[in-house]
């Protein structure tokens, strides 16, 4: 009988399903991933996939044409994302009815990402009844946060009545960085002396976290992914009052005002490209739009650093992630720049060399180690789904 040791990992947008099949045995758990792929434009007029149900059955007929069909006895579960999960889910979740029903009442917080997370559970569960489904929340990582890191400075009864508070995002990807890092540099991520780590997520979305012995303390993103850093399309931290200015003296609706914020600003709002590589090639040509915006980005990126450093009182680490903050050194330096009195020395050359895997960019007399750690959520949903699945004895197939 074969053993199972593959996760069929999923993630369900609103329009797409992305998918990797990874495989947890062997020395190296993860290094094997027979099949990936993505089904695009779910629903959308002339695609031919009309719904989630259409997209994971072509998921389906493309796994079985690499040999690793749906009905692979090799499969241990399917491991979902989910993006938020409230308070009521703050770690990797074995789905039942009851969990769905939780995940429906959520989608207020999250309703763009929510739907699509559910529809594409419901789907897989449909066609593997019998196979455990785990829904890895990005938000639960962020559940350690303490009650002043994540209540804001509202009336307690308004924002309990209405579920506002810090959930930050991006969580899977800040537990695998953090994780990571420690690993990189020969540290124990929650061992004696701890380890503390700031981790920035600099992608389209951009976040910032602040991770003490493997427990993250302070995160950038809050109620919503808009709070924080600059991003490639949204704003960031902004005064709540523009937003009642913009409604009185621009005459702005309310679903205009998101537009403008979560769509028509961040980089593309102050220069009309979210693409770094472009932004760089503009500033290269002397474009000053481009180098301010260039200059905000980091501006905001180094506030938090310096912010988190006292929250953490003590900096092992700083863990670049994500598109712009693996490939990007110009970024790297530019938001680094100026704080070797935090004990941060980045070593130019280093830097500026182009590598894929984990590596460390400060000078060997860094008092805080500076590290680019390519992401990889697909693996950290994969492990935690394989670790919820031995922990409940589900299957779990004998040591290699």
């Amino acid at each position: 009988m074969t053993a199972a040791t593959r996760v069929l990992v999923l993630n369900s947008g609103s329009s797409s399903l992305k998918y990797q099949l990874i495989d947890m045995a062997g020395p190296v758990p993860g290094a094997r991933r027979p099949a990936r792929g993505v089904v695009e434009r779910i629903g959308e007029p002339g695609s031919g996939v009309a719904d989630h149900a259409a997209a994971l059955r072509t998921v389906g007929e493309e796994l079985a044409a690499a040999g690793h069909g749906l009905d692979s006895p090799g499969l241990l579960a399917v491991g979902h994302r989910a993006v938020h999960g409230g308070t009521r889910f703050t770690g990797p979740t074995l789905v039942d009815n009851g969990v769905l029903a939780e995940m429906e009442k959520l989608v207020p917080l999250a309703p763009l990402h929510n739907p699509a997370n559910i529809a594409g559970i419901r789907v897989a569960r449909d066609l593997r009844p019998d196979l455990p489904q785990v829904a890895v929340f990005d938000t639960a990582f962020h559940a350690t946060l303490p009650e002043h890191a994540w209540r804001y400075a509202l009336d307690p009864a308004v924002a309990d009545a209405h579920a506002i508070r810090r959930y930050g995002f991006h969580g899977t990807s800040h537990a695998y960085v953090s994780r990571a890092a420690a690993e990189l540099l020969g540290r124990d991520p929650a061992g004696p002396g701890g380890f503390n780590v700031i981790v920035l997520h600099l992608g389209n979305g951009a976040s910032a976290s602040a991770v003490a012995g493997g427990r993250c303390v302070e995160t950038s993103m809050g109620m919503t992914p808009l709070e924080g850093l600059v991003m490639g399309t949204r704003s960031g931290d902004l005064d709540p009052a523009v937003i009642f200015h913009l409604a009185r003296e621009a005459g702005m609706a309310t679903d205009a005002i998101d537009t403008l914020l979560n769509k028509r600003s961040g980089l593309v709002g102050l220069c009309g490209d979210n693409d770094m590589r472009e932004i760089g090639r503009r500033i290269a040509e002397g474009d000053e739009r481009a180098r301010l915006a260039f200059d905000v980005y980091v501006h905001r990126i180094r506030k938090y650093v310096g912010a988190y450093t006292a929250v953490l009182g003590r900096v092992d680490a700083l863990a670049f992630t994500a598109g712009v903050g693996e490939n990007s050194a110009a970024v790297r330096a530019a938001a680094l720049r100026g704080l070797e009195g935090l004990g941060v020395e980045l070593d130019p050359v280093r830097n500026a060399l182009r590598g894929s895997g984990p590596r460390v960019v400060s000078t060997p007399g860094s008092a805080v180690a500076v590290a680019v750690v390519p992401t990889d959520e697909e693996l950290e949903i994969a492990t935690q789904t394989r670790d919820l699945v031995g922990e409940r004895g589900l299957s779990l197939p004998p040591p290699q």
